[in-house]
């Protein structure tokens, strides 16, 4: 839902509106990172206290976990990882505390901890920093996991995951940051977790998009509209805990699906996808589903080899006419 006035930026500006408005608009949250304190003095986080702004070592597992500790005390730490590669250095305090301690407490603590990680991919940062590494966290219970793939909903779903209770990591896509669209100046504006979103209606493929792969998936619909296919385009926005309904609701409409996810294929987003369409869906399919996904291989830091490796318009389009 869309609400008040909206203003024209970037997605990497949107990210930081939505930092900044809840650092300003409640006491309780905190940011956490490497290098972070040194953007304070600049306005990044407006006027709040620099105490609120702790600059961290080089330890992710360090400051991870020490921002469950906050969280459990009653802050909502903002935890920037950087490169989503370091979020491996900090899976043992994500999983093993922020995602269980709910739970293992019989709800005595509540961890409202956000972990901000950037995907660096399609820009020759080579196999150590190119990961998409959110199908790992969707195999965590506790866990939330989402995916903004526009400006709006990079404000709407990092407000969404510093206002929830329960540790969410969103996963940024850094081929998008200087992307534009149209973005709600309410300071009360949120995206609800959980919730895909159809950014396009068609009758005769759905294109279930992950990510930043949405603006592939809605060019390649404007190429097959001109062959006279129709397309059903939406963005899941969130991978855990995925929007089922959604899911199922364009395959009735269609009949065929195809997943367009950037992870590599094997047990990836589109994987899980895939099976809640067969398991709880497959009378209404007329077609196999079909992946549009990464290739199960290292990513390389030469260019030419890296780029055709990843989803694009002409993939999906290719993916579609064999299922029409």
């Amino acid at each position: 839902m869309t609400l008040g006035n909206t203003k024209r930026m970037t997605y990497l500006d949107a990210l930081g509106l939505a930092q900044r408005e809840e650092l300003e608009g409640r006491d309780d949250t905190i940011i956490i990172g490497e290098d972070i304190a040194l953007y304070a003095a600049g306005g990044a986080y407006g006027d709040t206290d620099p105490s609120r702004i702790r600059s961290a070592p080089i330890s992710e597992c360090g400051f991870a976990g020490m921002a469950v500790g906050a969280a459990i005390t009653g802050l909502r730490p903002i935890v920037d990882l950087t490169i989503a590669n370091f979020i491996y250095l900090a899976a043992d305090p994500i999983i093993n505390q922020a995602a269980r301690l709910r739970y293992m407490t019989g709800g005595q603590f509540k961890v409202p901890v956000t972990y901000r990680a950037s995907m660096w991919h399609g820009q020759a940062n080579a196999a150590q920093h190119s990961d998409r590494p959110y199908p790992m966290f969707m195999n965590i219970p506790g866990l939330k996991v989402v995916c903004p793939a526009t400006p709006e909903d990079a404000k709407g779903l990092l407000k969404a995951a510093i206002r929830d209770d329960d540790p969410v990591i969103v996963f940024e896509d850094n081929d998008l940051w200087g992307k534009k669209g149209d973005v709600p100046l309410d300071t009360d504006f949120v995206v609800p977790i959980g919730k895909a979103k159809t950014h396009r209606s068609g009758s005769d493929v759905s294109i279930i998009s992950v990510s930043g792969c949405l603006r592939h998936a809605l060019k390649a619909a404007d190429d097959l509209a001109k062959d006279g296919i129709s397309a059903d385009v939406i963005d899941l926005r969130t991978l855990l805990p995925l929007d089922n309904d959604a899911i199922l609701g364009t395959l009735a409409k269609t009949g065929r699906v195809v997943i367009v996810d950037p992870a590599h294929r094997t047990m990836g987003a589109a994987a899980e996808i895939a099976a809640i369409i067969v398991e709880d869906g497959f009378d209404m399919l007329r077609k196999p589903v079909k992946r549009v996904v990464t290739p199960d291989v290292p990513i390389p830091f030469s260019p030419p080899m890296e780029a055709p490796l990843y989803p694009n318009p002409d993939k999906i389009a290719a993916a579609v006419r064999e299922l029409m």
